[in-house]
């Protein structure tokens, strides 16, 4: 059986101190790097949160959805049409409605397939959610219909007392890292809160958890609501940093990055998705000299850690800290 963080203790102090460590190297990078590694940085981020969405649904509630891009796209189109068409919302207000939209869709559709139906027709029909989504769009004048949007400018937030002008990248990526943390720990308390065992308990045995009373279809939808809320706030954060939104985030092969960053840095572990988003851009960076590359290696990479620790990278690197601890022991 596999344990997942939200059945293990909390974060300890050393890693508390890594965490903020890290925020603060995040915060400092427009100082450190230039302006395309600072790019790939927020990417990272972005990526994160939308890998952090799949694996809610997967690795903590047993579910599988197969066109998630669809819900980023939600959020990316939403948001990049407020801005470049200036509709008289708040940033913030826009955010929130790009969550809420995404939560919304994914209401409507689980409450289709996982109320009547089985899991598998979740990834069915947010396969067909993704399809739909991407006619739609390619027929559409307001949303660039093949093309896109392009040209998305960054926002000036209006505080009343003050004014957050986040048009220049530094200032916007900086917005961008603290979003991120923000949302990485929201959704770290809902994984270690009750609602976090629920999910995990329906994941093991779903037959005994209706058993003991819980409403296994109503949290799977929450569960659903959460992880489609979540991909579409990603989706939003992402179309003033990259300022296009284009098709090929709607397609089916940008459904498959979360999944492949879950697999790659652990789906069984919380931060299993932000490990293998940095790994996966890692490579894709060092990769860009030679064309075509960049898939073969992480392809390559993806199964040895599959065949070597089918727990990705975080769990490779427990059995390692593991094996190191009982020798330590012994000697």
């Amino acid at each position: 059986m596999l344990r997942t963080d939200a059945e293990k203790s909390s974060l300890s102090w050393s890693g508390i101190v890594a965490i903020v460590v890290l925020v603060v190297l995040l915060i400092l990078a427009p100082d450190l790097l230039n302006p395309g590694l600072l790019f790939i940085v927020g990417m990272t981020l972005i990526q994160s949160i939308f890998a952090l969405s799949w694996n809610l649904l997967f690795g903590f509630t047993g579910l599988a959805s197969f066109g998630h891009a669809g819900f980023f796209a939600i959020g990316a189109y939403f948001t990049g049409a407020a801005l470049r068409y200036d509709f008289p919302l708040p940033f913030f207000v826009v955010l929130a409605i790009a969550g809420l939209g995404g939560a919304l869709v994914a209401l409507i559709i689980g409450v289709v397939a996982l109320k009547r139906l089985t899991g598998i027709f979740l990834a069915v029909l947010t396969v067909a959610l993704t399809e739909a989504l991407s006619k739609i769009i390619s027929f559409t004048p307001a949303l660039g219909e093949q093309d896109g949007l392009g040209s998305i400018p960054r926002p000036i937030i209006d505080l009343g007392l003050f004014q957050m002008d986040l048009t220049h990248v530094n200032d916007y990526y900086r917005f961008l890292v603290v979003a991120s943390v923000l949302i990485i720990a929201g959704l770290w308390c809902v994984v270690h809160s009750r609602l976090g065992r629920t999910f995990c308990a329906i994941r093991e045995d779903a037959d005994r958890a209706r058993f003991v009373g819980i409403n296994v279809a109503r949290f799977r939808v929450i569960s659903f609501m959460i992880s489609g809320g979540t991909a579409a706030l990603a989706g939003a954060l992402s179309a003033p940093w990259t300022r296009i939104v284009t098709l090929d985030q709607v397609n089916w092969l940008a459904s498959t990055q979360p999944i492949l960053n879950s697999l790659l840095g652990g789906f069984t572990s919380f931060w299993g998705p932000i490990v293998g988003s940095a790994a996966f851009s890692v490579i894709s960076h060092w990769t860009r000299p030679f064309p075509g590359m960049s898939e073969v290696i992480v392809g390559g990479v993806l199964v040895l850690v599959i065949l070597v620790a089918p727990t990705g990278i975080l769990g490779l690197l427990g059995k390692l800290r593991r094996r190191l601890t009982r020798k330590g022991d012994k000697a």
